[in-house]
């Protein structure tokens, strides 16, 4: 088992990282490192014999040390195409969502992200929770956060409905 990245490698996360009970001062579930951030390996270690942690440091993340599996870690260099929002996050539809010409959800609705996919530079779309419904949405139909009142009306300013599908 050869470690993949060396002390001082530039490496960029691809998952979010949340705190599983092992980081201190942060609640458990707590996000520690957002998808795509850049950090440094300060230490190589193992894990159960079978498993290669890397100690990396996140500046843009407060300075946080964090330990890594190798399968959550990219070289820096690597292509990486961001998003605005990741698992969990919070978001509000700017205009109505319909399936086959069937406004399914309406401006201004709260939904939940719960899967991000990234295929090529400005298409990345979204699995959202909006209740009972999972709907697959363009990073361009959401805005971030809980619905209040200016967000609903900047919504329903936008009259075009944006065609979507079920996953």
């Amino acid at each position: 088992m050869l470690p993949r990245f060396d002390y001082g490698d530039p490496v960029r996360v691809i998952r979010p990282i949340r705190n599983d009970g092992t980081y201190p001062g942060a609640p458990v579930g707590a996000l520690l490192v957002r998808r795509g951030s850049v950090g440094h390996v300060r230490q190589v270690g193992a894990f159960l014999q079978n498993q290669i942690i890397y100690a990396v440091h996140f500046l843009d993340s407060n300075g946080r040390l964090v330990g890594c599996r190798e399968t959550e870690l990219i070289p820096a260099s690597a292509l990486w195409i961001p998003s605005r929002f990741e698992n969990r996050d919070q978001v509000i539809v700017r205009q109505p969502l319909a399936l086959q010409g069937t406004v399914v959800v309406t401006a201004g609705s709260a939904g939940e992200i719960i899967r991000v996919f990234r295929e090529a530079p400005g298409d990345v779309r979204y699995h959202v929770r909006f209740g009972e419904r999972t709907l697959q949405v363009p990073e361009t139909a959401l805005l971030a956060g809980s619905p209040h009142p200016g967000l609903l009306n900047e919504a329903e300013g936008i009259s075009n409905d944006v065609s979507c599908s079920a996953p």
